[in-house]
């Protein structure tokens, strides 16, 4: 049988979840980056043959189709810093959409709120500042297809 302390205690417990997130919410903190929209699952797992060939425009076709994909996109701070961009201004909900796809590769000036949490850095973009358009030109390095895609008998 319940007594009312026991419905009250068990009712308390319920109702602890739903406060939870609003009592311990990250704070925030304002600041400026600037630094390339990247796509963060070639950045980090070089599937694309590791960081100096997943930034510019040697991998702007691939960012597209990672963030049409649902990939989140990034911003690879000029000090080398990578923060995971959950919203774009202009973009309802996230870091997706035309927003995003128009902005990849792009070197950018962002102004917004900063969050972290267990050794991550989160950005919510408030602002794009400066657009600097793509400004990593490196597929000159390789030319317009990668020495790896031509057949040695070709090179």
């Amino acid at each position: 049988m319940h007594t009312p302390l026991s419905l009250a205690a068990g009712l308390a417990l319920l109702a602890a979840p739903a406060l939870a997130p609003a009592a311990l919410a990250a704070e925030g903190t304002r600041i400026q980056v600037s630094g390339e929209i990247i796509d963060p699952w070639c950045y980090f797992s070089g599937v694309m043959g590791g960081p100096d060939a997943v930034v510019g425009s040697a991998h702007h076709t691939c960012a597209l189709w990672c963030s049409a994909g649902g990939i989140p996109v990034g911003l690879l701070g000029d000090d080398g810093t990578v923060y995971m961009v959950i919203k774009i201004e202009g973009d309802g909900n996230n870091a997706s959409g035309d927003t995003q796809l128009n902005l990849a590769s792009h070197v950018i000036t962002a102004d917004g709120m900063l969050y972290e949490r267990d050794g991550l850095k989160y950005l919510v973009v408030e602002k794009v500042v400066t657009d600097k358009d793509i400004q990593v030109q490196n597929h000159l390095d390789y030319g317009t297809v990668p020495p790896f895609a031509i057949p040695e008998s070709e090179r």
